[in-house]
Order: structure tokens, then sequence, then C-alpha cells
């Protein structure tokens, strides 16, 4: 992922701030662009939706799940908004969160499997997870782990309707065939 330079960097994080976009959509920088993407249809939202639920069973209470936190990579990098990502509430602006979560969208699916996947890992995010209903036709969930040098390591893939197990701070097992296809 290359460094944006300064007056680049500023720009796009002006426009994105500044321009009007359509209701309900995400707007990222990703990969030196203003990325634009439409509302989450009912499916991401059930996936997001069904995993936020369990892991409000397992997080303490000064902890929050939350769908709309922004987070700027270092050294102009990138601006994501994870589709969920779990943190303590009173987190410092330089702290990374313990956990985010990507649900891969159709249009969006390289920004998640690839720019975001380094961005997360440069950030400093402990676990990063992929649910990617879109991979090769056969719906995937990929933890990746033990972030250094702006790469992860694969910690576990496993197809849609097995079990994946998230490790500690977390210690709970997600049920993949919760989330819905499609």
């Amino acid at each position: 992922m290359d460094v944006l330079p300064d007056p680049v960097w500023d720009g796009l994080a002006r426009f994105r701030r500044e321009a009007e976009w359509p209701e309900g959509c995400k707007v990222q920088i990703v990969g030196g662009l203003v990325v634009v993407e439409p509302p989450p249809d009912s499916a991401h939202n059930d996936t997001v939706d069904e995993l936020q639920r369990l892991l409000y069973t397992v997080i303490p209470r000064d902890w929050g799940a939350y769908q709309a936190l922004e987070l700027t990579v270092p050294g102009g990098q990138g601006l994501f908004v994870p589709d969920l990502a779990v943190a303590p509430k009173a987190r410092q602006a330089k702290d990374a969160p313990r956990l985010v979560v990507e649900v891969t969208s159709r249009c969006g699916a390289r920004h998640d499997r690839v720019d975001k996947l380094r961005g997360y890992a440069a950030l400093g995010v402990p676990l990063y997870l992929l649910l990617d209903p879109w991979h090769s036709g056969k719906p995937t969930a990929t933890l990746y782990g033990e972030p250094e040098g702006g790469s992860y390591r694969v910690l576990e893939m496993v197809k849609y309707g097995d079990e994946l197990r998230l490790p500690a701070p977390f210690d709970v097992t997600v049920d993949t065939s919760l989330f819905p296809v499609g």
C-alpha cells in the first residue's frame, strides 16, 4: 500500500469530509481513492448483527462493538470504516481496535481482501476477520492475526457452515452457518 504525500492525503480527506454523499453509503479512502459503497444489503446487515450479538456476550462492559468507527491508517495509507470494530470504549485515538470485521460485497471485495488487509496490519489491529460470501463461489471466513511489517498471518480459514474460533481476549466460537449468503 502506497503512502500518499500529505497534500494529496489532505485533499482526499477534505473531499471525503465536505462532499455530499448519498445517504447510507460508506465513504472511505482506500488505495489512494475516495471509495463510495452503496448501503449494505440485508444479508450483509444480518451477518454483522449475528456477529455483534455473539461478541457482546464475551466482551467486557467497558468495550464496544462499533459499526461506524473511522480508522486512519498511518502515513496516509487510508481511512477505513470497518463493518464492525471491537475496542475499549475509552480508547485513545492512537490505539487500534482489538478486532475488525469486514463482510465483503461484490463492489468492495478487493479492497477488503487486499488493501484493508494491509492497512489493518499496518495499524496494528491484532485480529482481522474477513467474512467473504463472494470468495470463489464458496463463502469463507478467514481470521488473520499476528500483524507484523504490514502483513498478517492466516490463523484460520473455514467455509461458511463450519465453526471458527476467535482467540483471547474473545475466546468464543463463531458459528458461520448463521451467516446468510447473497
